[in-house]
C-alpha cells in the first residue's frame, strides 16, 4: 500500500464517524447514503426528481448549533472580558509602581 494511501486509510479511520460508518458496512451488506448519514446530523436534505437528486441545507439542525454556540458564547465572551480587565488592571498598577 503507498503511504499518501496508508495515510488517507489511518486519517479516515481517526475519524469517529468514518468508524461508525464503517462499523455500520461491516453489519450490514450495504446502505444507502442517506441511511448511513441519518444517526450523525440532518443536516441536509435530499430530493429526486427524475434523475436529478437535489441536495439543500436543514437549517433546523445549523439553528439549534447557533443558538448553542451563541449561548456559550456570551460565557466565553464575558470570561475574556473580564481577563482583559484584570490584565489591563495589572498592567496600570505596575505603570504605576514603575514611576
Amino acid at each position: 500500500m503507498p503511504l499518501d494511501r496508508l495515510s488517507t486509510t489511518f486519517s479516515a479511520l481517526a475519524d469517529p464517524t468514518r468508524r461508525a460508518i464503517l462499523a455500520r458496512l461491516e453489519r450490514e451488506d450495504g446502505a444507502s447514503v442517506s441511511k448511513l448519514a441519518r444517526p450523525f446530523a440532518a443536516l441536509i436534505t435530499r430530493s429526486k426528481v427524475g434523475r436529478t437528486v437535489t441536495v439543500r441545507l436543514a437549517p433546523g439542525p445549523m439553528r439549534e448549533a447557533m443558538d448553542w454556540l451563541r449561548r456559550y458564547g456570551r460565557f466565553r465572551s464575558n470570561s475574556l472580558d473580564r481577563l482583559a480587565a484584570y490584565v489591563e488592571g495589572k498592567e496600570a498598577k505596575a505603570k504605576e509602581s514603575g514611576r
